[in-house]
């Protein structure tokens, strides 16, 4: 078998209103638009991140729920970014972890926790 390349992930995450989880995203400083075509669909992407959002009357945050885990240079910075933007949903304060990175979570009203965090200095 040929040698082949991964070159990115996009994971998709179910929300229960595609037009609110889009202004939600917009909020949070990434770009983000709805599919042109007859399914709710959508995508958000800031730097070399991309999320896919999916509608479904079927989303119910206490079940399916998703998890993303964002890698960024400074998790202090997108925390009170985050905070200050008035967005609904849970925040935990950024803590050092035992695996040497800098990290928060904000649980947003889909029930995505996005986990955030940046390396520590050494």
């Amino acid at each position: 078998m040929p040698e082949v390349t991964f070159s990115k992930v996009a994971p998709v995450v179910p929300v229960r209103n595609l037009d609110a989880a889009l202004e939600r995203y917009r909020r949070l400083g990434f770009a983000a638009h709805a599919y042109e075509g007859p399914d709710r669909y959508g995508f958000v992407e800031r730097g070399s991140v991309s999320v896919h959002l999916s509608e479904g009357a079927g989303h119910d945050p206490q079940r399916t729920g998703a998890v993303l885990y964002l890698y960024v240079s400074d998790a202090d910075a997108v925390y009170a970014d985050w905070k200050s933007s008035g967005v609904e949903g849970r925040f935990a304060e950024p803590v050092d972890t035992p695996y040497a990175l800098r990290e928060f979570t904000y649980v947003d009203a889909d029930g995505t926790a996005h986990r955030v965090g940046s390396p520590l200095a050494t």
